[in-house]
């Protein structure tokens, strides 16, 4: 199974890969957290690092080499503003590389990832930022054509409100990203962009699986219909719950 979960900041991404990975830590899986190993490490694993463990937790951009650039310096609020194509052509090779050295031999070998953005990121993000890029621009670049030419088993979109999701933002301690995305003007375009048309039938003509799901009550209620989708997506394509009759409540397919 691989799953991506993502949406705005503040939207409730990361409390939903970390409660994913628990809830397969708890089944006994072996855990990886891509995301640690790189902050301590300052770069990506070899994959042959990653034997033996049953699950990969990771998120872009990673935190190692031209992920921690876009991280520490492109993202930042520091005035050197990198426009769309920089920052799209930044993020598109992070992806390339982690999707190459990583996830694909992950999925090959039958290794679970839940994964915290990717491509989905760019066609919203790049397309609101300064010289904004077009959709079919951001989709042709190599890393991005790439990744949209790999798609998860299920792409989660967290729906939340703009106003709730910056509210999440200033009540951080423990996470400060300082990125030049968290403005209360700069969520509410992203929100429309992740709720768009042209996002939903991009990703649908690869052939990616989109579920909104709404994020906006309780975190608990967020959690338990991400585990749904989940084990709904763990069906066979045929099977897999696509209309009103399946689905589980505050979730919203996107076919």
């Amino acid at each position: 199974m691989f799953i991506i979960v993502d949406g705005i900041d503040g939207s409730g991404k990361g409390t939903i890969v970390n409660a994913l990975a628990e809830a397969r830590r708890a089944q006994g899986a072996r855990v990886f957290d891509l995301r640690e190993f790189a902050k301590k490490e300052h770069r990506l694993p070899d994959f042959a690092e990653l034997d033996g463990f049953d699950v990969i937790v990771s998120a872009e951009p990673t935190h190692a080499w031209i992920g921690a650039a876009i991280r520490e310096e492109m993202i930042r609020t520091n005035d050197r503003d990198y426009s769309a194509i920089r920052t799209g052509e930044a993020y598109a090779l992070d992806r390339l590389i982690l999707y190459r050295r990583i996830l694909l031999p992950a999925r090959a070998r039958g290794v679970d990832i839940i994964q915290e953005r990717s491509v989905t990121s760019s066609l919203a993000y790049q397309t609101i930022q300064a010289e904004p890029l077009a959709v079919e621009t951001i989709a042709a670049l190599e890393g991005n054509a790439f990744c949209l030419q790999n798609p998860p088993d299920l792409c989660i979109i967290m729906s939340t409100e703009p106003a709730r999701a910056m509210q999440r933002i200033q009540l951080r301690t423990a996470k400060q990203d300082d990125a030049i995305f968290e403005r209360l003007p700069v969520l509410e375009r992203l929100h429309t962009q992740y709720h768009s048309d042209t996002f939903r039938r991009t990703l649908e003509t690869y052939g990616w699986r989109l579920a909104y799901l709404d994020a906006n009550g309780a975190v608990e209620d967020a959690v338990e219909h991400a585990k749904y989708l989940w084990n709904a997506a763990q069906m066979s394509n045929d099977q897999f719950p696509m209309t009103n009759q399946y689905q589980s409540p505050n979730v919203q397919f996107g076919h």
